[in-house]
């Protein structure tokens, strides 16, 4: 069965997600700061209107943080009737995957723990890791 994945890149890896559970790739903006929220849980933005949680996930997998630049993209997502920003690195392209190429993932990938990954997709030389959206996000937690 064919999917189309959103690829993008945090610490020179490339990860991705079913374009479905996109709403959109917006360039950086003000990120208003929340108190005691979760550390990976930057704060939120005004998007169009909507009050929207954004969360880094370098923090999220304890990858480092490094400066925020032009390449630096939120990722809207939608799981569970909210939707949640993602930081990342970059957004690289969109590619077809025939979801037989999903491999089982390894314990750790790019020291991210195998809970938060749905599988690997090995295509050309590149190797994708799928997220587990929900897994990833804890919407309980976020919803705090």
């Amino acid at each position: 069965m064919e999917m189309k994945v959103i690829v993008f890149q945090l610490n020179d890896e490339e990860y991705c997600i079913p374009v479905n559970d996109v709403r959109s790739i917006e360039k950086l903006q003000h990120i208003t700061r929340v108190p005691r929220t979760a550390p990976y849980v930057k704060g939120v933005i005004n998007l169009r209107g909507v009050v929207t949680p954004i969360i880094d996930l370098r923090t999220r997998f304890h990858l480092g943080s490094i400066s925020y630049n032009e390449n630096t993209r939120i990722i809207i997502v939608a799981l569970q009737d909210m939707e949640v920003g993602l930081v990342v690195d970059a957004a690289n392209d969109v590619i077809d995957i025939d979801s037989a190429m999903i491999e089982p993932p390894p314990e750790v990938v790019g020291g991210i723990e195998a809970d938060y990954l749905k599988g690997v997709i090995k295509i050309d030389r590149r190797l994708l890791i799928l997220l587990n959206l929900s897994q990833v996000l804890e919407i309980a937690e976020i919803k705090e």
